[in-house]
C-alpha cells in the first residue's frame, strides 16, 4: 500500500473509534433450487380436496395434493402463495431441513428447502415456511414476491392445484446447521486475521474477462451500520473509483448519512437503485439493467455495492463475471470470499469457516443464477458446463437490454 493509502486508512480507524457503536454480534441468514420444468395442469393429479396425503406407491414417493388459497391480497401485495394445509398436519409426514419440490399446475415448479423461520433463507430465496401451530403451509422468496416469481398475474383462476413432493430427504440439515452459528461483528479487533480491505469486504474482482483495475466490489462506503464505511470510503479513493453503483439505497436516504458530505464518495459518479434483495422478481431485474446502463454511460474503474456487499452486490457481480467469461469454479469463489471474510465470530474472535461450510456456500450463488435466469426461460440447471457467457447475454436480452449495449457493458469491463 502507498504511504497515502496508508494515512488515509489511519484516518479512516481514527474516526471508526469514534463512531457510535450499535450492538456486538448479529446473525445472519440463506437457500434454494429450481426444476427447468413447467407444469401443464393436465400433469397434476386432479384432487378436490382442501389438502390430502399420499403416498406414490409406484416410485415410494411421499406428496401432498392441495390448491392455493384464493387471498388475492396476499398474493399480489405480500406475494406469498398459501396453501389449503396446515402447518401441523404437514409436519406429521415431512421434517424441517427436507428439500420438496413444489408443482404448481399451470405455473411453474420449484424445488425448496422446508424451514420454520425466513431467517434459516438467504435473501432473495424461495422456501417453504411452514410455521409450527394452525397456520397454513406458504411458498414464499426472501424479501421478494413469490407469486409473481412463478408467474401469477391479476387475473387468475382458481383453483390452482399443487402438489408439493419429497425431494431430498434432510437435503437441507447442513445449511440450517451452518446458519445456526453464522455470526459477525462490527469491530475490527475481531479479526486479527484479516486485512482492512477483506474487513471491509472491498476487493477488485479479477475472474477471466475483467480487466485489471476496472471492477470492484465492496461493503457501503457510505452506510455506517458496519462500521465498514470509512475503510470501504477510503480504498475506494486509493483505488482511483470514478463510478459507484449503489444497489441498496435512494439518494435521499443515502445523502442522510453522517458524514456522507465529506466523503470521497459524495464527489463521484453514483446510480441509486434502492433496491431489495429479490433476484427472481421484476423490480431487482429492472434495476440490475439500469445499474448497467449507467455503468456504459460513465468512465471506470466501477464499484458495486450494497449494505454488506454480499447479496445484493454478489448477484451483481456474478452476472458481469459469467458475462465477461468466468468459470463456474471463479464465480462461486469470488462469491464465497464475502462469507470468509465476515463469518464465524464465536467468543469475540473470528473462527474460519470449514471446507465443508465453504463449500455449501459457494452453491448459494448457482442456485440464486439458476432461479433467475429460469423466470426468463433461460436454463443453466447444469451450471458447471453450461456456456455461462452464452446464456448471460441471453439472459441480459431477456430484461430489455439491447444487443449493443451489451457489447458496450463488456468493452466498459475488459
Amino acid at each position: 500500500m502507498t504511504i497515502m493509502a496508508f494515512f488515509t486508512l489511519a484516518l479512516a480507524l481514527f474516526f471508526a473509534a469514534c463512531s457510535d457503536d450499535n450492538s456486538n454480534y448479529f446473525p445472519v441468514v440463506p437457500e434454494k433450487v429450481f426444476s427447468s420444468e413447467i407444469l401443464s395442469s393436465s400433469s397434476i393429479a386432479s384432487s378436490s380436496d382442501s389438502g390430502s396425503l399420499k403416498t406414490n406407491f409406484s416410485e415410494g414417493t411421499l406428496s401432498i395434493s392441495t390448491t392455493v388459497v384464493e387471498d388475492t391480497f396476499d398474493l399480489f401485495y405480500y406475494g406469498s402463495v398459501n396453501l389449503n394445509f396446515t402447518a401441523d398436519s404437514f409436519l406429521t409426514k415431512f421434517d424441517y431441513g427436507d428439500i420438496v419440490t413444489v408443482m404448481v399446475a399451470g405455473f411453474d415448479t420449484v424445488d425448496v428447502p422446508v424451514v420454520a423461520s425466513y431467517n434459516e433463507v438467504t435473501a432473495g430465496e424461495f422456501l417453504l415456511y411452514v410455521g409450527r401451530g394452525s397456520r397454513l403451509v406458504s411458498l414464499e422468496v426472501v424479501n421478494g414476491m413469490a407469486a409473481e416469481a412463478i408467474g401469477f398475474e391479476r387475473d387468475v383462476k382458481f383453483p390452482i392445484e399443487v402438489i408439493i413432493q419429497m425431494k431430498k430427504k434432510g437435503g437441507y440439515a447442513e445449511y440450517l446447521e451452518m446458519y445456526k452459528s453464522m455470526t459477525m461483528s462490527y469491530y475490527v479487533d475481531v479479526y486479527p486475521n484479516l486485512t482492512i480491505e477483506e474487513f471491509a469486504n472491498f476487493r477488485m474482482v479479477q475472474t477471466t474477462g475483467i480487466g485489471e483495475g476496472v471492477l470492484y466490489r465492496s461493503s457501503s462506503p457510505v452506510n455506517p451500520s458496519l462500521d465498514r464505511n470509512l475503510y470501504a470510503d477510503s480504498l475506494s479513493w486509493v483505488a482511483g473509483i470514478e463510478t459507484f453503483v449503489n444497489l441498496a439505497e435512494s439518494m435521499e436516504y443515502a445523502t442522510t448519512y453522517r458524514n456522507f458530505a465529506m466523503s470521497y464518495y459524495a464527489t463521484r459518479n453514483v446510480v441509486y437503485l434502492n433496491l431489495p434483495a429479490t433476484f427472481v422478481n421484476k423490480i431487482f431485474k429492472d434495476g440490475l439493467v439500469q445499474g448497467f446502463r449507467y455503468i456504459i454511460e460513465h468512465d471506470g474503474p466501477y464499484l458495486v455495492h450494497c449494505t454488506y456487499g454480499m447479496d445484493r452486490t454478489g448477484f451483481t457481480i456474478a452476472v458481469l463475471e459469467a458475462l465477461m467469461g468466468a468459470t463456474a469454479d471463479e464465480i462461486k469463489t469470488d462469491y464465497a470470499k464475502s462469507y470468509t471474510n465476515y463469518f464465524s465470530v464465536y467468543d469475540g474472535v473470528q473462527v474460519a469457516l470449514t471446507p465443508k461450510q465453504v463449500d455449501l456456500v459457494k452453491e448459494i450463488i448457482a442456485k440464486n443464477l439458476r432461479n433467475s435466469y429460469h423466470t426468463v426461460g433461460i436454463d443453466i440447471s447444469d451450471f458447471e458446463n453450461v456456456d455461462l457467457a452464452l446464456a448471460t447475454e441471453k439472459y441480459l436480452l431477456a430484461l430489455g437490454m439491447e444487443k449493443g449495449e451489451i457489447e458496450a457493458l463488456k468493452a466498459r469491463l475488459k
